[in-house]
Order: structure tokens, then C-alpha cells, then sequence
């Protein structure tokens, strides 16, 4: 009776987890099965397309009006760059939140994470503005300059990151450090060569969380450049499917699934650090 029951309650726990799995996969496979359809169109789309083709994949790298392949490259250097400057910046600041005790240190932790709480979308006007200002000052900054928008995204990419890291931080003892200057090292090479490599793990979730967000961010850089060329994958995919009456599915489901290998291909790099970074950045704050 005991094992009966012990059997009942493992296939109800299996079967609701099944349950999840199967509803976060298919709209996947959903978009994936879209991306082989011929006909380019959802009337009629099914889970397995009857007669799937490679069409909607062609069409990807021989047109030039949309040229994906730029887009994706586009996004990735973007992404690329702006994780590895927020990396750099959210080291130093936690690290100082982390080790340091001054004046308007709570403070200066609570107002950076207050900042996040403002969507960035509140401040688009403003933003478009101030870029705009500043390209007339210095032009490889302003409107439709990738650089103007990876110096956007560094300004609201402090706040989360920087507590999440610092609470990495508070986890590495203070001796490590201490023995390290007591052999004749400087505060920042025992930041370079102790605690850095020691945090390896926070660095990769703090690098992998901003990738995908500024991967996939669509707003701000909808307003920041304006030419074809120079678009992000999420500005670009939009020239697919915004006309109400040509809009193309089967290509943009395509063009959506090749975007995302990025991702996954970065998260499969990254994968060994990110349970161990997110729970031990989680522990102490």
C-alpha cells in the first residue's frame, strides 16, 4: 500500500512537470515548424508542416533588402561589447560596495537599484534628446552610431547587476586578500588576481543575463538608429511582419530561430558557472 501510494505521488509530481515542460516548448517548436512551412503564412499551421521546405531559409541569405546575417553580426558585437563593459563596471562597483566601508554606501546601493525599477522606455524622449546632443559634439556617438546605443545600455545596467555581484563578493573571504597584500601585492592586484578569478561564476551570469537583454532589447534601439545596415535583430525582424497585409511568418519564424543560436551558443559555454553564480550571489547582500 505504502510503495502504491509512494508510485502514485511520483507519476502526479512527474506529470505536472511534464505538463511545464510541454508548455514552455511549444511555442518553440511552434516557431520552429513555422520557419518550414512554404506557404509563409500561420492560416493553417501545424505542429509538423505537411510538406516543409528550406524556402523561408534561402530567401534569408539571398536577400538584400533584409539582410539578416548583418543584423545578427550587428547584435552580437553589440551585445558582445556592452556585457564585457558592464562586466568590467559592475566588478569595480560591487567590489567597492563589497570591501570598503564610506559615507552614502547604503545609500549609493539602495539609489542604484532604484534606478532599475523605471523601465528605460519612461525615459525614451529624453534619451533620443540627449544623444542627439551629444552627437553634435562628438558624431561617433550620436543618432544611429552603434556606439551611441552601447553607451545607452551602460547607463541603466548597474543597478541588479551590481547587488547581485557584490553579494558574490561578500562570499570570498577578506583573508585571501589580506595574505595576498602581506606578500607584497597592491589592493587592485589582489582584486586582479585573487578575487577576480574566484568569481568567475557571478561574471559569467552577470555577462550571459545583460547579452540576452541587450540582444533582444527593441525599444531604444528602434529609436536610436534609423538606417537598415546598421539594425539589431529585434529592430530588423519587425520589416518582416509589419505590413497588415504582406506580412511573411514563414521567413521571420526562420530569421527568429537563426537569432537565437547565439544564445544558445553562449549559454552552453557558460553553463557550468551559472548555477553556482546565481545561488551563491543570492546568499549574502
Amino acid at each position: 500500500m505504502y510503495r502504491r501510494h509512494t508510485f502514485l505521488s511520483g507519476l502526479w509530481r512527474h506529470l505536472v512537470l511534464l505538463l511545464f515542460v510541454a508548455f514552455a516548448l511549444f511555442p518553440l517548436l511552434w516557431v520552429l515548424s513555422a520557419s518550414f512551412n512554404p506557404a509563409n503564412t500561420l492560416v493553417g499551421q501545424k505542429l509538423i508542416p505537411t510538406s516543409p521546405s528550406l524556402d523561408n531559409y534561402r530567401e534569408l541569405f539571398t536577400s538584400k533588402q533584409h539582410p539578416v546575417a548583418l543584423w545578427i553580426r550587428n547584435s552580437v558585437v553589440i551585445s558582445i561589447i556592452t556585457s564585457a563593459l558592464v562586466v568590467s563596471m559592475t566588478a569595480l562597483a560591487a567590489y567597492a560596495f563589497s570591501r570598503f566601508r564610506f559615507k552614502g554606501r547604503r545609500t549609493g546601493l539602495f539609489f542604484s537599484l532604484l534606478v532599475q525599477v523605471f523601465p528605460q522606455m519612461l525615459a525614451a524622449v529624453a534619451i533620443y534628446l540627449l544623444v542627439l546632443n551629444i552627437g553634435k559634439l562628438v558624431p561617433a556617438l550620436g543618432i544611429n552610431t552603434h556606439a551611441g546605443l552601447i553607451m545607452v545600455y551602460l547607463g541603466g545596467a548597474m543597478g541588479v547587476n551590481a547587488w547581485l555581484m557584490k553579494g558574490y563578493f561578500d562570499t570570498i573571504p577578506n583573508s585571501l586578500e589580506e595574505s595576498a597584500m602581506m606578500d607584497g601585492a597592491t589592493p587592485f592586484q589582489a582584486f586582479w588576481m585573487i578575487i577576480l578569478p574566484l568569481a568567475r561564476p557571478i561574471l559569467a551570469v552577470i555577462f550571459l543575463l545583460q547579452f540576452i537583454g541587450t540582444y533582444s532589447e527593441f525599444i531604444l534601439a528602434s529609436i536610436l538608429i534609423t538606417s537598415s545596415e546598421k539594425y539589431t535583430l529585434a529592430v530588423g525582424l519587425q520589416m518582416f511582419i509589419q505590413d497588415q497585409y504582406a506580412s511573411r511568418w514563414g521567413v521571420f519564424s526562420a530569421a527568429s530561430v537563426l537569432g537565437a543560436l547565439p544564445i544558445v551558443v553562449l549559454f552552453l559555454l557558460l553553463q557550468k558557472y551559472l548555477v553556482s553564480g546565481l545561488t551563491a550571489g543570492a546568499v549574502k547582500g
